[in-house]
């Protein structure tokens, strides 16, 4: 089979190399997938920079999701059988025709729904489903601040959270952003190259404060989500794209330090705290929370109630070009790639 596999850091269009391996082979509770498409995520950008901690020693197979037909079934697997469409979760791999996985991280899935939106769900959706629903228990009139809103994680958190009839800021970097974000239903797009987002949302929301911010971005970032909360707030980090902004130690040690400084008592007497989110993590010790979550966005996407966006889908000889626009942060919602 052909994958395509990361072989040296830095830029896209000299980090990946297409080579013929063998075809892995699942073990008892695992299945053989033939990949139709695979998603790109963040995180593939940081694995390719070289910041990502996760990632496997180089010639590294990234890939965290990917949709295809099930090829195999290990001798332990239940509930799915060869020839089913299925939407995954990869904890890597994902780059080929042929990728194994946890059969707790496969969710079947009708034909009717397209190759772009099936890798949303399985990690954009995912993610924001255990965010939204498990981790900040979102509930009716919360005051909700959504960073990168226009991203695959952001469109998905936002959606969920108009679902629960939540009030929805949320801040992306062009003009051309912030129509998609009204487009979505946010209800105050806020431009952060433009604006100081924590001044914007103070002036409209006074001391009382937001319920909930959910950052992928980190730093400073999460520093000024963090002064935002009001009694009973909560944080979601999940993410530290702004690494990816420098290359030297110093400047990573910089994004660090503008993290602020914290104490459980800080905590306690403000009432309002900060929780750290890393679904490979979760994945690995918890899988049927994982599974959980694929049932319930495939489910409210087939009733309508979540429509993800494809924002770019790319044929596996431009994944450097894919990758390249996932950096360059032009794009909106799930990028796609296609054997």
């Amino acid at each position: 089979m052909k994958a395509a596999y990361l072989i040296k850091y830095g830029r896209a269009e000299s980090a990946f190399e297409i080579r013929d391996v063998p075809m892995p082979e699942p073990t008892a509770k695992e299945v053989l997938i033939k990949v139709e498409a695979f998603g790109l995520n963040f995180a593939d950008v940081m694995a390719r920079l070289g910041l990502y901690k996760g990632a496997p020693p180089l010639p590294a197979l990234l890939g965290y999701d990917v949709v295809g037909h099930i090829e195999k079934c290990g001798t332990s697997v239940n509930g799915l059988k060869a020839g089913d469409r299925v939407t995954a979760l990869t904890r890597f791999g994902g780059y080929a025709e042929y990728a194994v996985t946890e059969a707790t991280a496969v969710q079947i899935i009708p034909d009717e729904i397209s190759a772009g939106v099936a890798v949303s769900l399985a990690t954009q959706y995912c993610t924001a489903y255990y965010l939204s629903h498990q981790m900040a228990n979102l509930q009716e009139n919360d005051r909700v601040l959504i960073h990168a809103a226009a991203g695959g994680v952001g469109t998905a958190l936002t959606q969920m959270a108009l679902h629960k009839k939540c009030h929805v800021f949320g801040t992306c970097g062009s003009q051309e952003k912030i129509q998609y974000l009204l487009k979505n239903g946010v209800h105050h797009p806020i431009n952060y190259r433009k604006l100081d987002f924590e001044q914007a949302i103070r002036s409209l929301v006074g001391s009382s404060g937001l319920d909930v911010v959910f950052d992928p971005v980190g730093g400073k970032s999460a520093k000024k989500g963090y002064r935002l909360l009001g009694a009973g707030g909560r944080l979601l980090c999940f993410g530290v794209s702004s690494m990816n902004q420098t290359t030297t130690v110093f400047g990573k040690l910089k994004v660090l330090a503008q993290f602020g400084i914290y104490h459980p008592l800080q905590f306690l007497s403000q009432s309002k705290g900060i929780i750290g989110v890393n679904m490979l993590t979760l994945a690995a010790q918890h899988p049927e929370k994982i599974s959980n979550a694929m049932k319930a966005v495939v489910q409210l996407t087939l009733e309508g109630v979540l429509k993800p966006h494809v924002g770019g889908e790319f044929p596996i000889a431009q994944l450097a070009e894919a990758h390249a626009f996932l950096e360059s942060r032009q794009s909106m919602g799930k990028i796609v790639v296609t054997w």
